[in-house]
């Protein structure tokens, strides 16, 4: 009887000792996975910083090339629309034939300088890197918002936030905000050429 009289103790001493390590362990792991989480939403949020930045590095040097090139078209074509005007205005025959030497010269260095007209192949590229640069940074807000939503649904459960209280400071997890869009940006914006 004296065995069982100490066992019953024992077995109790153990139980308490396994809940409070059990509950220590899961306070632990929700610590742990609120800090994952938490660094998950910050990273993404990076990544849509990053996105912002390759927008804001990529498009004032792609609307640069295009415009160069069209200007350069431009110089091209108004050359030979000269060259073509000469001609419509000689008065004599050997005007004529001189205007169509210096439109055959044009043209000859129009097309050695420039073989092919580009602008509209240019601007249609132009269309397709701004659209590629708007959906990367809309994929990246979309898991932006995803991880900020896992992020709150994590730390608002009754449990988990005594849990979080426990082992951090009351503000070290605070609830994250979705994406924003700026006032006005619901408005698209203009590229002028």
């Amino acid at each position: 009887m004296t065995q069982q009289k100490w066992f019953k103790p024992l077995i109790i001493i153990g139980a308490i000792i396994l809940i409070v390590f059990m509950t220590i362990n899961w306070m632990n792991n929700t610590y742990n996975q609120a800090v994952n989480l938490q660094e998950n939403v910050n990273a993404q949020w990076g990544n849509v910083q990053g996105a912002y930045q390759r927008r804001a590095d990529l498009v004032p040097n792609l609307v640069a090339t295009v415009k160069g090139a069209a200007e350069n078209e431009k110089a091209i074509l108004t050359q030979v629309t000269q060259a073509r005007a000469g001609i419509v205005n000689a008065k004599t025959p050997e005007d004529m034939e001189l205007m169509g030497k210096k439109i055959n010269t044009a043209i000859n260095l129009a097309f050695e300088a420039y073989p092919e007209i580009k602008s509209t192949q240019n601007f249609s590229d132009l269309q397709a890197q701004l659209e590629g640069t708007e959906n990367r940074i809309n994929v990246e807000r979309n898991r932006f918002n995803e991880a900020a939503k896992n992020y709150n649904k994590f730390i608002r459960g009754k449990f988990r936030k005594w849990a979080l209280g426990v082992f951090g400071d009351e503000d070290e997890f605070p609830k994250k905000e979705m994406f924003q869009a700026s006032k006005g940006s619901e408005n698209a914006p203009t590229v002028e050429f």
